[in-house]
């Protein structure tokens, strides 16, 4: 039975874009319910498959992306059992390499995933010789286009250095026969080409193909679905973003021309857009508008359209009172204008200002919770076995938390086969009876893990010490872990240890949200404050298209938020010895008639 919604759910732009038949290109402004359009096409198309061999592919930029797309189907009474979404990386490991390895030399005597823990030591061991030139593991960002590698690293001084540590860690992982999320991109592309037989393959199983976010979209990736594409008759691509907040180019994404895509598909495409803004206030949307590099169009439908929205920008805070400043402006519009704690956002352009931000802040208004960085005890390597369990050993059995438990517990399954785990009388049903049935009162996060895994396995009767890639994923997660644990407890988080700290990592977003603007991104909040609008870091410092990206991030900013917007370009930040950082001079030439706050 087709799909079918009434006249109240959807609007009639997003109407269109879900019924329109064929390829569709879809530019979606802030706020124009993206997500909600691109869940109703998943639903849509899924209620008109013909054959249970067929499946509806679905593209998103995070795992979070895809847990929420999938739950909102699932909500809509839609079997998603036909259904794959996920990242690309994930699409590429599953559909591509696991089943085709065989055909790629690098790949066809055996590989692992190279854990995201021995990939920072690794790469922290081949700077070492470069410790001189300040070379990090932080400069040493790459991505691959179809020639080949490229860095990401802009800073002249240190781009011979990166480019060598680069290499090395390439080659390294060819000797070794690892593979990272970059290389799985490489390899799926090179055996696609490689092999037209497997486009055919995949163009038969997916009748309908969908990208989210596409402004950021690798080159690669387009060239791996498109190669699908130009064989396939029957395959129909949906792809839709804003150009206007394509902040990755940086690691190679960047919003496709609808020209460039229909060249490298082969196909036509229906242009369309979603142009009401259901978000923020008029004023916020006249304001964020001045950044809209693209004229996109946007059109104020928020239903607290003409709330008076207060917009600040401050230069003058010097940045040893940066701190104070946030706390007022938190106070004032909790106490004063009665906005919920979780309903504001703390932004800055890089992690290294975040992280201590939100623990002085966390520190002063112990009143308010704050979920940011450098606040949980173990990193998200989702690729890791251990850390797919810990997913469920840290979250409790409830209605809510079900549809999604279930998930985790069939890729706990899953892994245990590849794995070699003879598993033949277990089902995802199982693996989560027996992990509800542990009850565990250990406060250390750590001893809490590690015996719940000794009581998994023992519930599956399964000896760890046969499996030796499980025993090394359960090393790399634990040294990790510790790693982490001990970072921050020197930094001053005593009790991150503690059970409640891991937990925390797989709860719902409470409290005050403390995020860089890549992070933020996709996400809405009524109070929006952000600091660190210097020049040199928005935009970076080593970017070529500065004018140009600094709009991009501003805009991001400022459609962020929903009725209020402070802004801060703080004083005194040192960039060089005797030398401070000056405010981002797009945002200081802009003319706009602030409030004072």
């Amino acid at each position: 039975m087709t799909f079918v919604w009434d006249d109240k759910e959807l609007n009639a732009e997003q109407d269109k874009a879900v019924k329109t038949p064929g390829n569709v290109f879809l530019v979606a402004c802030p706020g124009s319910g993206k997500t909600k359009t691109l869940t109703y096409k998943i639903a849509y198309e899924l209620s008109k498959l013909t054959s249970h061999r067929q499946f509806v592919l679905a593209i998103t930029y995070t795992n979070r992306a895809a847990d929420e797309i999938r739950e909102r189907v699932e909500n809509l009474g839609v079997d998603s059992t036909q259904l794959w979404i996920g990242t690309i990386h994930a699409f590429c490991l599953e559909w591509i390499i696991k089943p085709y390895s065989i055909y790629e030399p690098a790949l066809s005597k055996g590989y692992s995933i190279i854990d995201l823990h021995d990939r920072e030591k690794l790469l922290d061991e081949l700077c070492t010789p470069y410790k001189a030139s300040k070379v990090s593991i932080y400069d040493c960002d790459f991505y691959f286009t179809s020639k080949g590698h490229r860095s990401a690293c802009k800073d002249i001084r240190k781009k011979a250095a990166v480019e060598a540590v680069i290499v090395a860690y390439l080659a390294y992982l060819k000797e070794y026969r690892l593979i990272d999320f970059e290389l799985m991109l490489w390899y799926s592309y090179r055996l696609i080409i490689k092999n037209e037989s497997i486009c055919k393959s995949l163009s038969g199983i997916f009748k309908n193909i969908l990208i989210d976010e596409y402004q950021d979209t690798k080159e690669l990736q387009y060239e791996i679905i498109s190669s699908i594409l130009r064989i396939a008759k029957n395959t129909s691509l949906f792809v839709v973003g804003d150009p206007n907040q394509a902040i990755y180019e940086s690691l190679g994404g960047y919003p496709i021309a609808i020209e460039e895509l229909k060249a490298r598909t082969g196909k036509e495409f229906s242009e369309l857009e979603l142009s009401k803004n259901y978000r923020s206030s008029e004023r916020i949307i006249s304001y964020f508008e001045y950044f809209n590099l693209n004229k996109t169009n946007i059109v104020p439908a928020s239903k607290d359209k003409d709330y008076q929205s207060v917009i600040s920008y401050n230069t003058t805070v010097l940045r040893e009172n940066l701190v104070d400043e946030i706390i007022r402006i938190v106070h004032h519009n909790v106490k004063v204008l009665g906005f919920s704690p979780n309903q504001i956002c703390i932004i800055a352009p890089w992690w290294v200002h975040l992280a201590s931000t939100c623990r002085r802040l966390s520190s002063a208004m112990p009143e308010h919770t704050f979920d940011g960085p450098g606040m949980v005890p173990f990193a998200r390597d989702f690729e890791n076995f251990w850390f797919k369990v810990s997913r469920v050993a840290l979250t409790e059995p409830s209605p809510g938390m079900y549809v999604r438990r279930m998930r985790w517990a069939r890729e706990i399954l899953n892994d245990l086969h590849l794995a070699g785990v003879h598993i033949n009388e277990l089902t995802d049903k199982s693996i989560l009876r027996i992990c509800n049935s542990i009850q565990l009162v250990e406060q250390d996060g750590l001893v809490y893990l590690q015996n719940f895994f000794v009581r998994l396995f023992e519930g599956i009767n399964v000896d760890l010490t046969y499996f030796p890639s499980l025993a090394q994923q359960k090393t790399a997660f634990f040294e990790s872990s510790e790693k982490q644990i001990e970072k921050l407890m020197k930094e001053g988080i005593h009790e991150i240890g503690d059970i409640k700290y891991f937990k925390k990592l797989f709860e719902a977003r409470k409290g005050i949200t403390v995020s860089t603007i890549h992070g933020v991104k996709g996400a809405e909040f009524d109070v929006v404050i952000a600091y660190g609008l210097l020049e040199g870091m928005v935009p970076h410092f080593s970017d070529d298209n500065g004018d140009e990206s600094a709009q991009k991030l501003l805009y991001v900013i400022g459609s962020r938020a929903r009725k209020n917007l402070f802004l801060i370009s703080e004083s005194g930040r040192k960039r060089y010895k005797d030398v401070c950082y000056e405010p981002t001079s797009r945002l200081q030439n802009y003319a706009f008639d602030y409030d004072n706050f």
